[in-house]
């Protein structure tokens, strides 16, 4: 097999970033300030100033006063803008310092309208307060969601409850149609790995992350890949101060701290994970002859060269293993005539897995309105399992590398362009079938336009260019969105666009004999949304065509989604369907003192023909539910120094495989299993030691321990067992110290 890490791949990813550096500002700085006023000589708060063509410049504060530095030398033209006046320029000479300069603007005939943002498909978490609607502090303090970045995105319209499959469901797709990116690169194996019909956390710690944008839909040209949606996660900048983390709970310990200079920062930590105490007290659905365990650590490394320039190096990895006793598929079968050569009722099914991830990212604005991003990522996933005494192995890699650069044409105007080149793929051997393996290339190139012709409207289209070399094919996907303002605090937005992806990665194998296309979804997304005093509605609507999905001609259906596929599967790009719905978004942080609360629901129709579904059955997948519902509240009780969460879960019944129903593909997946309903609580209470500051936290799943079913598997001889999760109810506690103090908000 050929090296994970090819020489040349390894020098773009170390080097390529450094190279950058040697854009290291070290004119001479100047001091500009002064003061913006109105036409009748009142302060002007909030008003950008900059100078023209640069991108120097401030905001006024409440008595109306500027400063900030430049390198700029000699003419220039200062420039002051806010929504609700019109803009208006000075031209000045710069040879030193200057101070006390004034500037009028008049006010316009608009009442305070902030600028439009595009929102169709798209919830952001990020400094802009526009288009702040989760921010790592709701994902931490949000119950049920246990910290974990997928599990609080479940929360969100759009979505489905991800049952005992790993991965996120997002408008009729299935897992494989979701992309999870860290700082603009792909995170591949995105959650730990776990024994199958067993829901597993991602990767992602809420803390680590300063932005996360979630679009279920018409996202950017910057990304493909991705059917459905992106969950776009951005890493923190320099560290505030050193501190050191402590913290224990009934699933392990962890070690964490941030050594402070500077211009730079370094954080490292580490633990580790026995569930022993957590699943010894309680009953679990699964048997356990080898309870999850497991322990990681990481690096991170941040340096600021200038004050416009960003340097970030991160290392993670971990080791995990477990086995469960699982149903066996050939129960009374004669020995001789399975692979398995096991027939008893249940067999075990042993996991061990190691993972590794870096990813090296540079970013650096130039003073001419120029700014330039470059990173590389390289991550390695080594399972080695046991199905019984038959060996499954599977090793998976990816390696990316992506150079971006943004053109400040003017305030109103930006264009950008990049591309990314990543080779991924995977190896593995199952019991005595051939090893399976593919190395898949993509090459990528991307451009897009941000135009806001005034503070009403906002355009910004854009396209991307793809080329395959496993499937040696070229695909062009166009995309445009656009927000209107209706109202000082309401906007309507649209979004669309086509969308391609390579088959699923467990047909890959077959791919590089037959050469299918891409598989092809269309987006169309409208909404309107209001925001005022912390309050948020949204409404949307959507539909997606999809086309050109791989499809198995001749197999019969096998509902076993780890089935092993050959390289001998027939396949075409005959399946197709269709996504469409509506969903409601409601968040009130203002009415009720401190309380915070959201409301979402979801109405999903989808059906579709794909991957070994019978040819003429036409069905909703068994991922989703038609109706989903959430209840989310937070309420903070100021004397107790406690925090207190609720969030209430409902979805409809989901489609499962009958195999009495098999003959009539009018009937395939046509039952349904009884809705799901969780109610899932928790409680943080803060307190001090000395200059130890802690939080003590309980929470507790499924409270009225509802038996909830996610589809059922059935026995050659048609026996039914129920798809369930490893617990119906759970109860998890813990305690965090560091020596920074919390605030109320980290409850």
């Amino acid at each position: 097999m050929s090296s994970l890490l090819p020489p040349i791949h390894a020098r773009l990813l170390f080097v390529l970033p450094l190279l950058l550096l040697l854009t290291l500002n070290t004119s001479a700085q100047f001091k500009i300030s002064g003061t913006v006023l109105d036409n009748k000589d009142r302060p002007v708060r909030g008003a950008s100033v900059y100078l023209d063509n640069t991108l120097d410049g401030a905001t006024t504060d409440s008595m109306g006063v500027f400063h900030f530095t430049t390198t700029e030398k000699g003419n220039q033209s200062i420039v002051a803008s806010e929504v609700s006046h019109e803009t208006a320029g000075l031209p000045i000479v710069i040879t030193g310092d200057i101070s006390g300069i004034v500037l009028h603007i008049k006010a316009n005939a608009t009442h305070n309208l902030e600028t439009v943002v595009i929102t169709a498909g798209s919830f952001e978490a990020t400094n802009d307060k526009s288009k702040t609607v989760l921010k790592p502090l709701d994902i931490v303090t949000t119950a049920g969601a246990n910290a974990d970045v997928v599990k609080a995105i479940e929360m969100l319209p759009g979505t489905q409850k991800s049952g005992t499959d790993n991965g996120m469901f997002v408008r009729g797709g299935d897992a494989s149609e979701a992309a999870i990116v860290v700082d603009e690169m792909v995170v591949q194996n995105a959650f730990f790995s776990g024994p199958p019909g067993m829901t597993t956390r991602s990767r992602f710690g809420a803390f680590n992350y300063q932005g996360v944008a979630f679009s279920s839909g018409g996202y950017s040209a910057r990304y493909g890949q991705a059917l459905s949606s992106v969950l776009e996660l951005n890493t923190t900048d320099l560290a505030d101060k050193s501190n050191v983390n402590l913290g224990v709970n009934m699933a392990g310990l962890y070690a964490s701290g941030t050594k402070k200079w500077k211009n730079s920062s370094l954080d490292f930590g580490g633990n580790y994970n026995n569930t022993a105490p957590f699943f010894g007290l309680a009953k679990t659905n699964v048997d356990f002859y080898d309870v999850p365990k497991g322990w990681g650590g990481n690096l991170r490394y941040v340096w600021k060269p200038n004050k416009k320039g960003i340097l970030k190096v991160s290392f993670n990895n971990s080791m995990g293993a477990s086995g469960i006793r699982i149903p066996n598929p050939f129960a009374g079968v004669d020995p001789s005539q399975n692979i398995l050569g096991d027939s008893s009722q249940t067999i075990r099914f042993a996991t061990n897995d190691q993972y590794y991830y870096t990813n090296a990212s540079y970013k650096q604005v130039f003073k001419t309105k120029f700014s330039l991003y470059t990173a590389a990522s390289y991550s390695l996933d080594k399972t080695d399992n046991k199905f019984g005494n038959v060996p499954i192995k599977e090793q998976d890699h990816r390696i990316q590398y992506r150079l971006e650069g943004k053109y400040f044409i003017d305030s109103r105007v930006t264009l950008m362009a990049g591309s990314d080149v990543q080779s991924f793929g995977i190896e593995k051997s199952f019991s005595s079938y051939p090893k399976q393996e593919f190395t898949e290339t993509l090459i990528s190139g991307y451009s897009e336009l941000e135009w806001a012709p005034n503070y009403r409207l906002a355009v910004k289209p854009g396209v991307r260019f793809e080329h395959s070399t496993l499937l040696n094919k070229d695909y062009v996907a166009p995309r445009l969105s656009m927000a209107l303002k209706t109202s000082e605090n309401s906007q309507a937005s649209l979004a669309g666009g086509l969308f391609y992806q390579d088959p699923d990665n467990s047909y890959m194998i077959a791919a590089l004999k037959q050469k299918p296309d891409m598989q092809l979804a269309a987006h169309y997304i409208i909404n309107w949304q209001y925001s005022k005093n912390d309050r948020i509605l949204r409404l949307e609507g959507y539909y997606k065509n999809y086309s050109e999905l791989i499809h198995e001609k001749y197999n019969l259906y096998d509902p076993n989604t780890y089935r092993v596929i050959m390289d001998t599967t027939t396949l075409d790009n005959s399946g197709h369907g269709y996504a469409q719905g509506l969903e409601l978004f409601w968040r009130d942080k203002k009415t009720f003192k401190n309380v915070d609360y959201w409301i979402t629901y979801s109405y999903i129709d989808t059906r579709r023909v794909y991957a070994n579904y019978p040819l003429k059955a036409f069905a909703t997948p068994t991922f989703i539910a038609d109706h989903n519902l959430n209840l989310v509240g937070k309420y903070f009780v100021e004397k107790w120094q406690t925090n207190f969460s609720a969030t209430y879960s409902f979805a409809s019944g989901r489609p499962y495989y009958n195999p009495d129903k098999a003959s009539d593909p009018s009937k395939f997946l046509s039952d349904r299993t009884i809705p799901y309903n969780n109610l899932a609580i928790s409680v943080a209470y803060l307190h001090s030691f000395g200059k130890w500051f802690s939080v003590f936290y309980l929470s507790i799943d499924n409270v009225t321990d509802n038996h909830n079913i996610f589809g059922y598997r059935y026995s050659s001889n048609g026996d039914r067992t129920p798809l369930v999760p490893a617990l119906y109810r759970s109860v998890f506690f813990g305690v965090n110290m560091s020596l920074s103090q919390f605030s109320k908000d980290e409850l």
